[in-house]
């Protein structure tokens, strides 16, 4: 049985609030946490490992889970208008 993906990643993030995250990314695996945190923010996928890592992610940037959670709802309302 194969695992369910995210969404291939674009080359750098799709919102401004990671964009601007990014900026201040100490190391690769902190660039990792925060684009994996956008993608799951757009398409979430099923699996313990995935949620638990989303969630110490969240936990860790309460602030950036938020603004991108509200960055994404006004995107799709602007789209569904």
């Amino acid at each position: 049985m194969s695992q369910p993906m995210l969404p291939p990643a674009p080359i750098g993030p799709l919102t401004a609030a990671v964009r601007r995250a990014v900026a201040g990314a100490p190391d690769r695996a902190t660039l990792a946490d925060l684009l994996f945190l956008e993608r799951w923010e757009i398409s979430p996928i099923p699996g313990a490992a995935a949620a638990l890592r989303v969630s110490q992610i969240r936990r860790a940037n309460p602030s950036l889970a938020e603004a991108v959670r509200a960055e994404l709802a006004a995107a799709g309302r602007r789209r569904a208008g």
